[in-house]
């Protein structure tokens, strides 16, 4: 028996060496990922292995996902092109308070084939009791089709009440389109998705997750938050349909969220993002047919760019976005965030923002969801403070907003975390808005999250006890992999 035991350790150990050269460090990844999994394989191999399979294998580069390489379709890269030719011309642009933007949009048009759009209104919609009612008086009135895509769908009043409009409008022969993400919505059970089949909804899984098949599909989620009704209005932002985004949370409070409503030229991007990802799902094509990315023009002129980012793009889009944005501000820049755990580019480019004299401020939720995160976040609290970042703490509850605002004339929502699971391996989707108005309105919405703030301070930081700073070591080691 012990001679069986050591052959079964001399295995398992001569597997993850071999793991540790050949997929760990010829891979030629990041530094610091790079060491982090190699002591999480070496130190403790056999649940080390299973770690770095279920979470560290980088399929941006083994291109797992490159179905959804569909995304580069002709039209969208011809268009693409034509805007990329035609950004110096764009009358819009040539005014003095929107020229200096003309490098971000560039650099969305070349990493994802942001299409700038022109003509747009902009809704912002605080919270659960505000979103909702604006999302179900939506699909009460769709006529044509509605599409949905959303990470979390779980059993309670809310996904009631959707599923019974839904169920409603399949009847009336309306089509209905449902993308659900299989780990987000573990909580949903297949008999409510199974009704809703029933009923003619077409509503399936992302990315499903079994046991043989669990290695290679866990850790790449679609995070994204999306509805377009009839190709008319389109959502997005933060929240999910579950009622802790209505009622909150016990021990944390109420759900602080931020989403969007849209109209105008922009709904027809959000529309190819859910094709696309339709197409994966279901390898049905719908981005040749009218029907699906015509829109309704708005007299208003809110111009946006809907950026995306997952494991199925060559760019880490969303942080080089977030990169550019904040390295954009001349006076300031507000962070909303509930997940910092932003990795060193991120990190020194906050920092050298705030030394530059740039008024950058960060604010995080007191309490979260999750205790491992809680701590990572907050090992990075140090460096910020140090190098001038104004940190505040949400005291009112969970704030789950993913807003930022620079300078009051341009400001990005959406599902994106300042994280690295955000950058690098959920499907994200953000609209960036260059618009002084929507700005300005969500600098304000920033700024009475503030009044159920706490700012921090250095002193007070560096006085939180020992066993707190070792939490926040032990877990910022895990912050390349959470």
């Amino acid at each position: 028996m012990s001679t069986l035991i050591l052959c079964v350790v001399i295995v398992i150990y001569a597997m993850s060496v071999f793991t540790a050269v050949h997929s760990i460090v010829l891979r030629n990844g990041l530094p610091v990922r790079t060491l982090a999994w190699l002591v999480v394989v070496i130190f403790i191999p056999l649940i080390g292995l299973g770690f770095y399979f279920f979470f560290g294998i980088n399929y941006r580069k083994t291109k797992m996902f490159s179905m959804k390489a569909l995304g580069d379709i002709k039209w969208l890269q011809y268009m693409n092109e034509d805007q990329k030719q035609r950004i110096q011309k764009v009358e819009i642009l040539r005014k003095e308070d929107t020229a200096g933007v003309k490098k971000l949009i560039t650099l969305l048009l070349n990493n994802s084939k942001a299409l700038l759009t022109l003509h747009n209104s902009i809704d912002i919609l605080n919270n659960g009791e505000n979103t909702f009612p604006a999302i179900f008086e939506a699909i009460a009135s769709a006529k044509k089709h509605i599409h949905l895509e959303f990470y979390i769908v779980e059993v309670g009043e809310v996904t009631g009440q959707l599923k019974q409009l839904l169920v409603a409008k399949a009847r009336e022969g309306v089509e209905v389109r449902f993308i659900y993400d299989d780990v987000g919505s573990w909580k949903l059970p297949s008999k409510i998705v199974q009704e809703m089949r029933v009923a003619g909804i077409q509503i399936y899984p992302f990315q499903p997750v079994r046991f043989h098949r669990l290695a290679d599909k866990a850790n790449y989620r679609d995070h994204r938050k999306i509805v377009v009704i009839d190709g008319e209005v389109a959502f997005v932002g933060g929240l999910n349909f579950a009622d802790r985004y209505l009622h909150g949370v016990p021990k944390i409070g109420a759900w602080r969220d931020t989403h969007l409503r849209v109209k105008g030229e922009a709904v027809a991007s959000l529309q190819i993002v859910f094709l696309i990802d339709w197409y994966f799902v279901r390898q049905e094509l719908l981005l040749n047919k009218q029907e699906y990315i015509s829109y309704t023009p708005e007299s208003s002129n809110v111009m946006v760019q809907t950026v995306t980012s997952g494991p199925d793009s060559d760019w880490t889009s969303i942080q080089q976005c977030y990169f550019t944005l904040i390295n954009m501000a001349k006076r300031y820049v507000y962070i909303s965030t509930p997940y910092f755990m932003p990795g060193e580019t991120m990190l020194n480019c906050l920092k050298a923002a705030a030394m530059g004299g740039v008024d950058v401020r960060v604010m995080l939720p007191y309490t979260l969801d999750s205790h491992l995160v809680y701590w990572c976040s907050r090992s990075f609290i140090v460096e910020l403070l140090e190098a001038g970042v104004k940190v505040y703490w949400y005291m009112k509850g969970m704030n789950h907003s993913k807003v930022i605002v620079v300078d009051g004339t341009l400001a990005s929502v959406g599902t994106a975390n300042m994280d690295l699971r955000s950058f690098e391996q959920n499907f994200e989707v953000n609209l960036i808005i260059y618009d002084q108005q929507v700005a300005k309105n969500l600098e304000t919405d920033f700024m009475n999250d503030l009044k159920n703030s706490e700012q921090e301070s250095l002193h007070r930081w560096n006085s939180r006890t020992k066993t707190q700073k070792i939490k926040e070591s032990v877990a910022r080691l895990f912050a390349p992999v959470l």
